[in-house]
């Protein structure tokens, strides 16, 4: 097959890796991490990419998104002359740990646990240390956009609004996805560090690459793939389970 990969960037190595590997023509094109800030933005962004892969003529008999339904960036987007696949899985995290069984068994309970890996180390400091105060760990890539429109002070106090210190007996875990792939770069030590200065408990788990690999080798079975065909779009479901489903546009 020729297949055209759209992935954010956070993902550049495990991408990368798998395309090396592949059997299939690939083409692949990276999105910015920051570029997730804001879903309506990343939507369009790659919705834009989409009808660019369909109109080079290359001919792909699919094109492949490294996204999950992200804050609603991948809910909307439409396949007009090539099938889309997409993971069903709601961020990153359900792509880095490979399976959206164990996602659930991590987050479940406390979605708003912070986490990390290789690419967020790599593509964007996901971890903000703020001077003055209290010393907090914050999604570096939000809160710097927050900071960028309405200045430190009034990010702060957005910030607090929208993100309140977690109650007394609350969990207090910071979660590092170490792909065994990139392990030995040292990023989970890092992130150790970067945890315990900000007064996290860290937790580092293993990640699987098995969904990653298996978009780009074309082995797309229903329980971990949504296939938009021509004249489709996406619609976000947000269960445990289907996650994202198609229906026509």
């Amino acid at each position: 097959m020729k297949l055209k990969v759209i992935a954010c960037n956070v993902f550049m190595r495990e991408v990368c890796l798998c395309i090396a590997e592949s059997p299939h023509l690939i083409d692949v094109e990276f999105t910015e991490l920051g570029e997730h800030i804001h879903s309506e933005t990343l939507r369009r962004l790659i919705q834009s990419r989409i009808d660019a892969a369909e109109a080079s003529g290359r001919g792909y008999d699919a094109i492949v998104l490294v996204y999950g339904i992200c804050g609603n960036s991948a809910v909307g987007l439409q396949a007009r002359g090539t099938r889309l696949v997409i993971p069903r899985a709601h961020d990153c995290c359900t792509i880095l740990l490979g399976f959206k069984a164990r996602f659930a068994e991590l987050f479940q309970d406390a979605p708003s646990t912070p986490f990390g890996s290789a690419g967020y180390q790599e593509r964007g400091d996901y971890f903000l240390r703020v001077d003055g105060g209290q010393v907090t760990v914050q999604c570096g890539d939000a809160y710097a956009a927050y900071v960028a429109k309405y200045g430190e002070k009034k990010a702060k106090f957005i910030w607090e609004k929208l993100h309140p210190a977690p109650a007394a007996g609350a969990s207090n875990k910071a979660l590092f996805i170490d792909m065994p792939q990139t392990a030995h770069l040292g990023h989970a030590r890092r992130f150790r560090e970067q945890a315990e200065a900000a007064g996290k408990e860290p937790v580092i788990v293993e990640g699987d690459i098995r969904l990653i690999r298996n978009l780009i080798f074309g082995e797309w079975d229903a329980e971990d793939f949504l296939l938009v065909e021509p004249g489709q779009r996406t619609e976000g479901v947000y269960d445990w389970s289907e996650i994202i489903r198609a229906r026509d546009a």
